[in-house]
């Protein structure tokens, strides 16, 4: 077994061993960020179109087009996955440009973004049944958002870290095709400085369900775990709330603990 090998398969145990965790009922502690030794500059969006693309813990940097580094909405991504695909085992570096796609199901497993661009992935497609699941990995230093939510379907987030943050979900706001969103947040650590975990569209039917979520160095608890928003398809979303309460915000005090 080559020594990158030994890499991906302990990553694999890794995964293994947290979603073991969440299926106890126990929070698992976060992992440790990998430091990759091999660096890939991307020139043009690698399209993942069948099965799984296993990046091998490298390090993937937009250049030219994708390395601007800006917060332009119409920046193509560092990877695009098809209906159906996984994208495993992947860094995606500075600058990443609009990080991944994710043109219907997809499986983000143990992908770690250490500087997000515009967005760190983008949940596209058409489809109220697809499903996109982050699982593992982490990101930081997003001025804005980290998960981007503009296709209908159910997003789920666990096993994840995030810091240096704005929002980890936003349901899109101002879409010109607005739909009902859900997104599932299960054991993830967020690090001040952030501003909210989850932005939902209240108007549309969104659903945020949040469960074993830790906050570190939030003292003044100025991290908002769900925003509710009015949201419109053209122009601004007017935020209206926030809180828990049984139809769109879906959690309580006790899933929330502050480190």
């Amino acid at each position: 077994m080559s020594a990158m090998s030994r890499v991906i398969r302990v990553a694999a145990v890794a995964a293994l061993v947290v979603s073991a965790a969440a299926g106890t009922g126990a929070t698992a502690s976060a992992a440790s960020w990998p430091n990759p030794s091999t660096s890939v500059p991307v020139s043009q969006t690698i399209k993942v179109t069948g099965g799984t693309y296993d990046g091998g813990l490298k390090r993937f940097y937009g250049t030219g087009a994708l390395g601007t580094g800006g917060q332009s909405e119409d920046q193509g991504p560092i990877f695009e996955l098809s209906d159906g695909t996984t994208l495993e085992n992947a860094v995606l570096g500075s600058p990443a440009a609009d990080g991944v796609h994710c043109l219907g199901t997809c499986t983000l497993l143990n992908v770690w973004w250490e500087d997000v661009g515009e967005d760190a992935a983008t949940f596209k497609g058409t489809s109220a049944a697809q499903t996109m699941t982050i699982d593992g990995g982490g990101a930081r230093k997003a001025s804005d958002k980290v998960f981007q939510h503009n296709g209908p379907g159910t997003m789920y987030i666990r096993n994840f870290q995030v810091g240096d943050f704005g929002k980890l979900y936003r349901s899109c706001g101002n879409c010109k095709t607005q739909y009902k969103r859900n997104v599932v947040v299960d054991n993830v650590t967020a690090t001040a400085p952030g501003k909210a975990l989850v932005g939902i569209n209240t108007n549309y039917g969104d659903t945020a369900k949040l469960t074993r979520i830790t906050i570190v160095g939030d003292s003044s608890r100025k991290i908002v775990p769900c925003l509710k928003y009015q949201g419109v398809t053209s122009g601004e979303p007017t935020k209206i709330g926030s809180g828990p309460d049984a139809t769109n915000c879906l959690y309580t005090n006790a899933d929330i603990t502050y480190q």
